[in-house]
């Protein structure tokens, strides 16, 4: 399904905020969403939604899937530093293109990123960061092989994977299965996401959905194990109004 040929073959796309994206050839998408912006993007439909409920935790661990430029690792901390949290922040994340990470001390970040200079220098050599406060820890590889195999259990899933029509296998049912064994009860997963194929697969997974409104942006969704107080998305009714809407599944794509 990839195409490693053109796993290399990005362009740079300025965004309707200012900040910086690329155009990935391979997926034949960018890596954000050029009319909501960048940065804009990670803040408002990841950021926000997940410290609406997390901003009290003392100590947070988060799987930022994928870590692609990555924007939604980077405003988690901007977030916090901007907001004088004291949360430890643990931030696990798959990204299978090393070319990329390796690039990343080249990419025009927008300039809330600058305090993050040393940080992005270090990931790019080393895939790895850790101060006292944040550890940064980028896993190299296919998410679908990265995930099973680990032991942690999240506070926070950023699901920011290409779409769904490019990258079905990070948006199936057997997926979302993935992740609901590896998100904490009370845990939140964002995501830019409303598709109905995307809602059921959640659903069948035990997931509570919940729309998610930001200023002056497309409506994203937050799913949790648990009851949020977001505005919930019933289900039940929704499928009862669209009988023939389904999951993506594994046997369609492998």
């Amino acid at each position: 399904m990839y195409n490693r040929s053109l796993r290399g073959s990005k362009k740079p796309l300025l965004t309707e905020d200012g900040s910086m994206t690329l155009f990935s050839a391979e997926f034949n998408e960018p890596y954000h969403s050029d009319r909501d912006g960048a940065l804009n993007e990670s803040l408002q439909k990841h950021i926000y939604p997940a410290f609406q409920t997390k901003s009290k935790q003392k100590t947070l661990t988060i799987l930022d899937i994928c870590f692609g430029l990555g924007y939604n690792s980077f405003a988690t901390l901007y977030y916090i530093k901007k907001k004088n949290l004291s949360s430890k922040v643990h931030i696990i994340s798959p990204e299978f293109d090393k070319g990329l990470i390796e690039s990343l001390v080249d990419f025009e970040y927008p300039k809330e990123f600058d305090f993050l200079k040393n940080i992005i220098v270090q990931l790019s050599q080393n895939s790895y960061y850790q101060d006292e406060q944040f550890t940064i820890e980028i896993l190299i590889g296919d998410a679908r092989e990265i995930l099973p195999a680990l032991n942690t259990r999240f506070d926070i899933i950023y699901q920011d994977a290409f779409s769904p029509a490019n990258n079905p296998l990070l948006w199936t049912r057997e997926y979302f299965a993935t992740l609901a064994s590896l998100i904490k009860k009370d845990g939140v997963l964002t995501t830019y996401s409303i598709a109905a194929s995307v809602r059921m697969g959640l659903d069948e997974n035990g997931f509570k959905l919940f729309l998610y409104k930001g200023d002056k942006i497309r409506e994203s969704m937050v799913a949790s194990l648990s009851m949020l107080e977001l505005e919930f998305i019933d289900m039940q009714l929704k499928k009862q109004r669209n009988p023939t809407a389904r999951s993506m599944r594994d046997e369609e794509y492998l």
